[in-house]
């Protein structure tokens, strides 16, 4: 009897049958494209939640989602309009996503970074390939040790990253004859006792 019953549930499973073996597919659940009475539009699939970063999903404009244009080569600039939200929105997202290990100026020190014992984050003004397209793609999928974004950060947000870490990468190495006239004026007159 026993013999029997495991060819039997051997022979279900090989045709692919799960239903005996599987009680999930019993359950009564909704099903994607089939109409559903509980919600008042009829439809089973839902709309996702506010704030869903769908990563998989392509535009019309992949040098924005995917940081490459349509021959696949890497946008050399940034995609979408600067504006002084965005790069609010971009120091914002890099303080509380990137300068816990790159630092709060992107020169690579931090508490978290000094306990790295494997290899610490590089400086990111020291970059091999600084272009705007390979950090977008460096936030986006991770590189080395360092994890993907993605899921915290939306296209925008990581092209608001992009533009925030190329501003530090220029404050960085500025002369104070590339500020505006107003801020060099209040440098020279804060230099002078």
């Amino acid at each position: 009897m026993k013999k029997f019953f495991s060819i039997a549930l051997l022979t279900a499973a090989a045709c692919g049958d799960t239903t005996l073996v599987d009680p999930m597919e019993r359950q009564p659940k909704m099903r994607a494209f089939l109409p559903n009475g509980q919600f008042e539009d009829g439809r089973s699939m839902r709309w996702p939640p506010a704030g869903t970063v769908p990563r998989e999903r392509q535009t019309m404009h992949p040098e924005v989602t995917a940081g490459k244009d349509r021959e696949g080569k890497q946008v050399r600039e940034i995609p979408i309009p600067l504006s002084r939200e965005l790069m609010n929105q971009g120091r914002k997202a890099y303080e509380i996503q990137c300068a816990v290990c790159h630092g709060l100026v992107g020169d690579g020190y931090s508490p978290v970074a000094t306990q790295m014992s494997l290899r610490p984050p590089p400086s990111l003004h020291k970059l091999h390939n600084p272009s705007p397209a390979h950090i977008f793609e460096v936030i986006g999928e991770g590189f080395g040790l360092m994890p993907s974004y993605a899921a915290q950060l939306d296209t925008t947000e990581r092209w608001a990253v992009v533009a925030y870490v190329q501003a530090l990468r220029r404050s960085q190495s500025a002369r104070v004859s590339e500020a505006p006239p107003d801020i060099q004026a209040k440098l020279a007159k804060e230099a002078t006792p």
